[in-house]
This record gives C-alpha cells, sequence and structure tokens, in this order.
C-alpha cells in the first residue's frame, strides 16, 4: 500500500494546489447562495475526480498493469513516458502564456456569471473543472496509473485511490472548511488566499508540472531500461 500512496502523492498535491478550483469555490462562497453553491462544488468535484480516478485504477489494474513480480508493466511505463513529456509540454506553455509584469491574468468567462449560479451549475462546474480541464485531467489520470501499476493489493489500492481523491479535493473542501467553520475571520482568509493564488498561478502550475514531467520521464527511463 505505501507503494501505490507514494506513486500518486504527487500527482494527487498537483491537483490539490490548482489555483482554478479553489479560486472558483472562494468566488462562490461570496454570493448570495455561497453556502449552498460551495457545498455543490466541493461534492461535485470530489465525486467526480473519484468517478475518474476509480475508473483507471480498476482498468489499469484489470489489464494487469503490476506487472507481477517484474514490475509494472511495459505499456504503463510507455504511458508515463508519454504523460511526462505531456507534463513538460504543458508546463512550457503554461509559463509562455504567464501575464507580463504589470498585467492581470484574463479571468475565464464563467467567472462573471458566478453570482447567478445555482447548486445544479456549481456541481456542473466543479466536475469539468476536475476531469474535463486538461491539466487535472492528465494529472488525475497519471496519478490513477500509478496506483494500478504499483505492487500494493487490491485493498491496498483502494485505500490508495481514496486518499488520492481527499487529498486532490482539499481545494475545493478547504476553502469550504474554512467558510463554514472559521468565523468571523474566514473572509479575509479566503481573500488573501484567493488574491496569492491569482498572483502565483503561473509559477505554481509551471512548477508542479515541471517537477511531475521530470519525474515520470525520469520513471519511465528507469523502468525500460531496468
Amino acid at each position: 500500500m505505501g507503494d501505490a500512496i507514494g506513486q500518486m502523492l504527487t500527482s494527487a498535491v498537483g491537483i490539490a494546489i490548482s489555483p482554478l478550483p479553489l479560486i472558483a469555490v472562494i468566488l462562490m462562497l461570496a454570493t448570495p447562495r455561497g453556502r449552498s453553491n460551495g457545498i455543490a462544488f466541493a461534492l461535485g468535484w470530489t465525486l467526480s475526480l473519484a468517478a475518474l480516478v476509480t475508473v483507471v485504477v480498476l482498468a489499469g489494474s484489470g489489464a494487469n498493469a503490476s506487472g507481477g513480480d517484474e514490475g509494472p508493466a511495459t505499456w504503463t511505463l510507455w504511458l508515463k513516458l508519454a504523460l511526462g513529456l505531456l507534463f513538460l509540454l504543458m508546463g512550457a506553455k503554461q509559463w509562455k502564456d504567464r501575464p507580463r509584469e504589470g498585467q492581470d491574468a484574463k479571468p475565464p468567462g464563467w467567472m462573471a456569471a458566478i453570482d447567478h449560479f445555482t447548486p445544479g451549475k456549481s456541481a456542473g462546474l466543479a466536475a469539468a473543472l476536475a476531469v474535463a480541464n486538461p491539466k487535472n485531467l492528465v494529472l488525475a489520470v497519471g496519478g490513477a496509473v500509478s496506483i494500478a501499476s504499483s505492487t500494493a493489493g487490491g485493498g491496498g489500492k483502494a485505500v490508495a485511490a481514496a486518499l488520492m481523491v481527499v487529498i486532490a479535493s482539499l481545494c475545493a473542501t478547504l476553502p469550504l472548511a474554512v467558510y463554514l467553520f472559521g468565523g468571523a475571520k474566514a473572509a479575509d482568509v479566503l481573500a488573501g488566499w484567493k488574491a496569492w493564488m491569482s498572483r502565483h498561478n503561473a509559477a505554481i502550475m509551471t512548477t508542479v508540472l515541471v517537477i511531475l514531467g521530470f519525474k515520470y520521464v525520469g520513471d519511465a527511463i528507469s523502468g525500460l531500461t531496468g
């Protein structure tokens, strides 16, 4: 089980520190339907991510991704190599497209309409950001494949998958917890998080993607040449 947890941890943390979902839920919590929309967003994010991770882990385990005593199956190593290269390309693009000094990042169009969101729309947006956003999708698939290709048994993989979803959902659930239980200081805390994440979005995601890219490429090359 330790192998499975260690393999997915970087991907889970990469999703957890994604600025966009954190900013989205903080904006929702400041609307007239803040409580219901925030809860719906957190549930939509967590359940969508859980469904994706479960499907990939089950599919990978069914395809014998672990490879038995000989280590991960060769196809998983080639997949990790491809994902690693994709991470590096995404990191380069993220840095290339970053706002220049004195420029503000252009917010997505849906942010302008967030005051009028219903709980259903909030859950739908969360699902889209969790499994349709390219960066989060690749991160989630990469982490789930790492679990499937680990040496853990079925129970260990299930625990690792559940832990991955919990960690990766912190970007949605942690702001909600602060809002619900943070008292009078909650609004100031969330506003500070939003401002910091907005300001450092490009640097955060570039760093995460590059680190993951080199890790996946290194793991794949090590396994293919070992």
